[in-house]
């Protein structure tokens, strides 16, 4: 049971360091769509970078899924070698990207209202003026078909579904 937890493990970690490459190899593409938009809005484009808005894999769009996948292996080869820190880790962990990953299926769902509730919390009148809408759909139309909706949702069907197996595993043995 614990070699296919570790399988899992290691599926949620692929699924993870996707995040990452896919921004890292699209991300500019992205920024440059989303300031085409705010140039039709008639905003400044410096405005993201203000605001601290991106589209790449800076910052902690690359941390955290590369720490979350870092972890996940661990716990993998700990799994694997039969070590118990494996599973005693496993339950801990494996919960926090469980409800990780619901506050990141969350946020993917409600970006529009979360960024014009952020937009008008500053006191800067443009960002006021900003279409978010059109500002996040020009940005993602800039990643290929591919990636929205279907990498995402696999990728939340990987870690969802493979989380609940290394949980059952982690009860079963």
């Amino acid at each position: 049971m614990m070699t296919a937890a570790a399988i899992s493990q290691l599926l949620i970690a692929l699924a993870f360091v996707s995040i990452p490459l896919v921004r890292h190899r699209y991300g500019a593409a992205a920024k440059a769509a989303a300031e085409a938009e705010l140039t039709r809005q008639g905003v400044r484009t410096s405005v993201l970078a203000e605001n601290n808005m991106r589209f790449d894999a800076g910052g902690h769009e690359t941390v955290v899924p590369v720490a979350v996948a870092l972890v996940m292996t661990v716990l993998a080869v700990l799994n694997l070698a039969g070590n118990p820190w494996g599973a005693t880790l496993s339950w801990i962990f494996q919960t926090i990207v469980l409800l990780g990953n619901v506050v990141i299926l969350y946020s993917n769902l409600t970006a529009v209202k979360s960024v014009q509730a952020a937009f008008r919390r500053k006191s800067d009148p443009e960002l006021h003026r900003i279409d978010v809408r059109a500002l996040l759909t020009a940005a993602e139309g800039a990643f290929p078909r591919w990636v929205m909706p279907y990498l995402q949702n696999a990728r939340h069907a990987i870690v969802f579904g493979s989380s609940l197996l290394v949980l059952i595993a982690l009860i079963a043995a």
